[in-house]
């Protein structure tokens, strides 16, 4: 996904970096990935560390996590059930949310009429599958991280749900083939939780805490609110041209609020290593966050210029690139 904040450019270097800190061998660790969006940096880890935490208030993400992060299902069964769900896409043909409320259909073309019927036709398909135990709780979540992906690559937005195209362009006129979501099977014990970080925060533990919190005001239960919808796939009125649902605003998007987020974070967390991405054009100031990790213990960064997220190609910027800094605790 081209997603805001990911972090699949620089997962080598947060990943070189944590181990130059830490200065050993991560095989008895439990590593927690606080914020795991589309969870790449928890990935990145997952076959080095004893245990992976992973959490994010977005239920999208979760879904996501609890594949990428939990899953160890046969590949052999995988491949079946997405064939399986490829041919009842071309059979079934069920009308149904996506259809009524995203589509040309419904004048929120944030999807054309045919990939539309199709994505509900998945997902109802799906959740059959679950109720009558034709498959196990790993294979749905597996089943809709692969949805949630090949949907989502045939969205008609410029990247984030926060409006669709007048027009339908060239890739979202491509018929939705369901593609199977690739994992790394494993035998840990890994964690998944949906939940508030700064309440999460206070009931777990382990060795390295990392942090890659919301950097400015764009919500992403607003920015992806139809990734939510699919996942979740209940019924509720959708809001206004986009079709918006309710969800969370976070405190980590309010300039008011975030710097007390962060102590009250840092304060709770009962991890030795604390790192934290935050770029320069965040709301929090590089002054806030050294002030903020300097009480709890030895602080120290290290930066890299990074591009900046485009939305679109066409999109004139007047700063390419930003420095994105990983901020350092040792408590």
């Amino acid at each position: 996904m081209n997603y805001i904040g990911s972090k699949l450019k620089l997962s080598s270097f947060i990943f070189s970096e944590v181990k130059s800190v830490v200065n050993t061998d991560l095989k008895d660790f439990v590593f927690c990935d606080l914020f795991s969006g589309t969870s790449i940096v928890a990935r990145t880890f997952k076959p080095y560390v004893k245990q992976i935490i992973s959490n994010d208030m977005e239920f999208y993400s979760f879904v996501l996590a609890k594949n990428y992060i939990e899953n160890n299902i046969d590949e052999y069964i995988a491949n079946l059930l997405i064939n399986e769900l490829n041919q009842a896409i071309l059979e079934k043909k069920l009308n149904g949310f996506i259809y009524y409320n995203y589509s040309e259909f419904a004048n929120r073309q944030y999807f054309t009429n045919e990939n539309a019927i199709k994505i509900d036709t998945a997902r109802i398909t799906i959740e059959e599958w679950f109720e009558n135990s034709y498959i196990n709780d790993k294979e749905y979540y597996f089943l809709l991280t692969s949805l949630l992906e090949s949907a989502d690559k045939l969205a008609n937005t410029a990247s984030v749900y926060g409006a669709f195209l007048k027009k339908i362009k060239k890739s979202a006129l491509k018929d939705l083939v369901i593609e199977k979501a690739e994992f790394l099977p494993t035998n840990q014990n890994n964690l998944v939780f949906n939940k508030n970080a700064n309440e999460l925060i206070k009931t777990i533990k382990g060795d390295v805490l990392y942090l890659d919190p919301p950097y400015n005001s764009r919500e992403y239960g607003a920015n992806y609110h139809l990734l939510n919808t699919i996942a979740k796939y209940d019924e509720f009125i959708p809001k206004g041209k986009t079709g918006l649902r309710d969800y969370t605003r976070s405190n980590w998007c309010k300039k008011a609020k975030v710097y007390d987020e962060l102590e009250e974070l840092v304060k709770n967390a009962n991890f030795k290593y604390i790192f934290l991405s935050y770029n320069d054009e965040g709301l929090l100031s590089f002054n806030d966050i050294k002030n903020i990790f300097s009480k709890y213990g030895k602080y120290s960064y290290v930066s890299k210029d990074y591009q900046r997220f485009k939305a679109d190609n066409d999109r004139v910027q007047k700063q390419g690139k930003t420095i994105e800094y990983l901020h350092i605790l040792i408590k």
